[in-house]
């Protein structure tokens, strides 16, 4: 057994004799095989829900049996447990397997399993070396079948088999200069799976790291950032391939948590992350889709004043706005841009970087600096403008970001305080969304009527929310009487 560590990125058959003529591949010599392989599951896909991929693939006359367990993924990097010895005959020989990797086979899945998906594909792989570093770049270019239903791949991947995990972003970096990579960040099997009708695709919100108090400052930032990274490149392909506009909701607040997390990298005694400003333009970029799809499926519907006729004309209209914002969304996230940032990133969780202090120290000194921006925003609350309470809650928004990634070292103590803070985003929240809909709505390119109406409408409901006064200051004065859970004796927010 061994752990595999590889990067994995997507590119459009057009870019392929790119690669192939890269100048960090000229004077290589290359490879080429076509591989078959067949994925065993058993009906109701017990392999997939305990995360394993069980594979035969045929190399040359040889067969090749594999079992792969779940990954530990952020963004396109990946290390996972793989084990594989050659079969005969090209059956199936669980028995011969690991006892580690045996485990995950008793006798009532072997005895269900057959054939669920299988994969074609010719792999052109290439070997660079540096020193004590050696990889593997392999390109792959063919199909995934599951009954009639197909699939195209068209990939690289780049598995370390010797060296550390930063050569393997080297050479990543190296080849965008020359390839547009975009981001794919499932793996063959987890897109059989998905053609086999295995899976329905879902949002994925927040991932919780894995983080313990005795941890180093540095180590713990990793395991935020990558939950965090895992949790944007997770709902990619939801973007992509569907309109439900909660992937988009929950990519831009993994965006956010890797903002919020980035600004306290220094107090980790970490270097301040460059890819910072990646990440806004980024954030600009998809911002506009999620305000449409908040105005037609949240505001819209609920504005009084509108005939049935206004209503439905504006609907096309914001429609076809989203529409476009949509497209502009979707291409960012396929863009080679993205996929350089999404690498930028990864490369801060390898290396030694510890950071300095406790962890202890670290969380009390993060918390207690976005406590201290909130509470400044926050003075005098009841007299805050429209203005003032949107930079309240932006101020409870990255509160809550750093808060929810070490509310598990804190265990039930933090529940009361985050629903706390989470109640003064809510009250806050539906206000902020009417005053972007107002800035919005000369974009529309409604007649001059339709519009002063809508601009009533819209205005009305500003009002109405704004007679919620009580709601608010409740909402806050909760808040601020709830313990902070990161402390001690303070009783205070």
């Amino acid at each position: 057994m061994f752990d595999e560590i590889e990067l994995k990125l997507g590119l459009s058959p057009d870019e392929t004799p790119r690669l192939r003529h890269a100048a960090m591949l000229r004077g290589l010599g290359a490879s080429r095989r076509l591989l078959h392989s067949v994925y065993f599951d058993t009906p109701d896909f017990a392999l997939m829900r305990q995360g394993v991929a069980l594979r035969l693939r045929k190399v040359g006359r040889a067969w090749i049996q594999t079992v792969k367990a779940e990954a530990r993924q952020a963004g396109a990097l990946s290390v996972r447990p793989e084990w594989e010895l050659p079969v005969r005959g090209g059956r199936l020989d669980i028995a011969s397997l690991p006892v580690p990797a045996r485990a995950f086979f008793p006798p009532a899945v072997v005895a269900a399993l057959e054939p669920c998906f299988s994969t074609r594909f010719e792999r052109t792989t290439w070997r660079i070396e540096r020193g004590g570093d050696l990889l593997e770049l392999a390109l792959d270019r063919g199909e995934i079948r599951a009954g009639r239903r197909r699939l195209p791949i068209s990939e690289v991947e780049l598995e370390l088999r010797a060296g550390q995990a930063g050569f393997l972003f080297d050479v990543a970096e190296q080849l965008s200069k020359a390839v547009a990579f975009h981001v794919e960040p499932r793996s063959k099997a987890e897109r059989g799976y998905g053609l086999a009708g295995a899976v329905a695709t879902r949002p994925i919100k927040a991932i919780v790291p894995t983080i313990e108090m005795g941890a180093a400052p540095g180590a713990a930032w990793r395991a935020m950032v990558g939950a965090a990274l895992a949790q944007l490149s997770a709902n990619v392909p939801g973007v992509l391939a569907e309109d439900d506009p909660e992937y988009l909701h929950q990519a831009r607040v993994a965006i956010r948590r890797l903002l919020a997390l980035a600004g306290l990298a220094r107090l980790a005694g970490l270097p301040r992350p460059a890819w910072r400003g990646g990440l806004r333009a980024l954030m600009a970029k998809l911002a506009p889709v999620r305000e449409w799809d908040v105005f037609i499926a949240e505001l819209l519907p609920g504005l009084p004043g509108l005939a049935p006729g206004e209503r439905q004309a504006v609907t096309v209209a914001a429609t076809r706005k989203q529409g476009l914002a949509r497209r502009r969304a979707r291409a960012a996230l396929r863009s080679a841009e993205f996929a350089a940032l999404m690498l930028h990133i990864g490369r801060d969780l390898v290396g030694a970087a510890e950071g300095v202090g406790s962890i202890r120290h670290w969380v009390g000194a993060a918390l207690d600096s976005r406590l201290a921006v909130l509470r400044r925003r926050g003075r005098r609350f009841k007299r805050l403008d429209a203005a003032g309470r949107h930079r309240v809650r932006i101020a409870a928004k990255k509160l809550r970001y750093v808060a929810d990634a070490f509310a598990p070292l804190h265990g039930a103590a933090a529940e009361a305080y985050l629903e706390r803070l989470a109640a003064v985003q809510d009250e806050l929240g539906r206000a902020n969304d009417l005053r972007m809909a107002l800035q919005m709505l000369p974009g529309l390119g409604l007649d001059a009527v339709l519009a002063g109406r809508l601009h009533g409408a819209l205005a009305h409901a500003m009002d109405t929310q704004d007679s919620r006064a009580g709601g608010r200051a409740s909402a806050w004065r909760a808040l601020r009487e709830t313990r902070p859970f990161w402390r001690g004796s303070d009783k205070r927010a």
